[in-house]
């Protein structure tokens, strides 16, 4: 069968995407029912604007658009926490094309998720959390987003860990082929209409598939932090240790490209080109690696000793960690 871009717009959104979700339920055979309403019109449009002097402003621009997931009927809204970042104002579109401002209720840095909350007005069907847990590859599952495809077929090609050089790594990230272009806080949802994950990257390889793609965060990860998020903004647990070193695998070595403008990696002297080789003596050569052997040694505040290789000399170099959310500015955010 020939999978085909389903454009979606206006009056026909609600009849046409109930159409494509049970088509999808009939091809991979499920059996629950669908949950009520359509799930395309929890489907929000997000824009959001950021102050030049943010933090995140150089790496993710001012303007950031993308979409979200009303998922609870005071207005509550999950997306994915790049969007919505150091954001001063953020405004969410429904599928009518009403548009109504939002206040930004919480960052997770682990997870990767952001929520916010529209004002009152808003009032479209929310959206079933599902469980991502028993998720299996080739699995077709529905993408869904703005732009002028809203949903799309996917197939699900791996599932796995996933390292992002911004310190970021889950466990169970979901890559699906073929990609979405409007994959920002795009939603993905099973053939029973439930939400299963929230997009955050267009990749060339997803997965290992040899095939473009895209990196799906699993909705099992915000059900911890859900509670904390709501009622502190970030999650209760202690923070992990950031170090600001934005590091690069070439060829079986990690190599700093890059450290966070008045991080502790800049604070300490590491530079651009300085290969990382030890964590406390522990060896590293790939991100995920890397990650866990910082985060292994305690909280945001431990001091962090690096070996790395500079100009042919191997220095040890100690690295006083720090909360990232104290670093950004969330103040005028949330």
């Amino acid at each position: 069968m020939i999978w085909r871009r389903v454009v979606l717009r206006g009056p026909f959104l609600r009849v046409a995407g109930l159409c494509l979700l049970l088509l999808l339920l009939r091809l991979v055979g499920g059996v629950e029912a669908l949950a009520a309403g359509n799930p395309l019109e929890a489907v929000v449009r997000i824009d959001a604007h950021v102050p030049h002097d943010s933090r995140t402003a150089d790496r993710l621009g001012t303007e950031r658009v993308g979409a979200g997931v009303v998922i609870a009927d005071d207005g509550l809204i999950l997306t994915i926490g790049y969007l919505i970042l150091e954001a001063d104002s953020v405004s969410v579109t429904d599928h009518n094309g009403r548009r109504y401002p939002a206040d930004i209720v919480g960052y997770d840095h682990a997870t990767g998720f952001g929520l916010l909350r529209a004002h009152e007005g808003l009032k479209v069907p929310s959206a079933v959390l599902g469980s991502s847990a028993a998720l299996g590859e080739r699995q077709r599952l529905l993408a869904a987003s703005i732009g002028p495809v809203a949903a799309r077929p996917v197939a699900v090609q791996f599932i796995g860990p996933f390292a992002g050089g911004w310190e970021y790594l889950i466990d169970a990230a979901i890559f699906t082929t073929p990609a979405i272009a409007e994959f920002g806080g795009a939603a993905l949802f099973g053939a029973d209409g439930r939400l299963l994950g929230i997009g955050s990257l267009i990749l060339g390889d997803a997965g290992g598939s040899g095939k473009p793609g895209n990196m799906f965060v699993p909705i099992d990860l915000l059900k911890p932090v859900l509670s904390d998020l709501l009622a502190f903004g970030r999650s209760a647990e202690p923070a992990r240790p950031w170090v600001g070193i934005y590091p690069t695998e070439v060829n079986g070595f990690l190599v700093i490209s890059g450290t966070a403008d008045g991080g502790p990696a800049e604070a300490a002297g590491l530079a651009y080109g300085d290969v990382l080789v030890a964590v406390k003596g522990v060896p590293v050569r790939d991100m995920a690696g890397f990650f866990r052997a910082v985060w292994a040694l305690g909280p945001a505040g431990t001091r962090i000793p690096l070996t790395v290789l500079r100009q042919g000399e191997m220095l040890t170099v100690e690295v006083e960690s720090r909360d990232r959310l104290d670093w950004l500015k969330l103040r005028r955010t949330y």
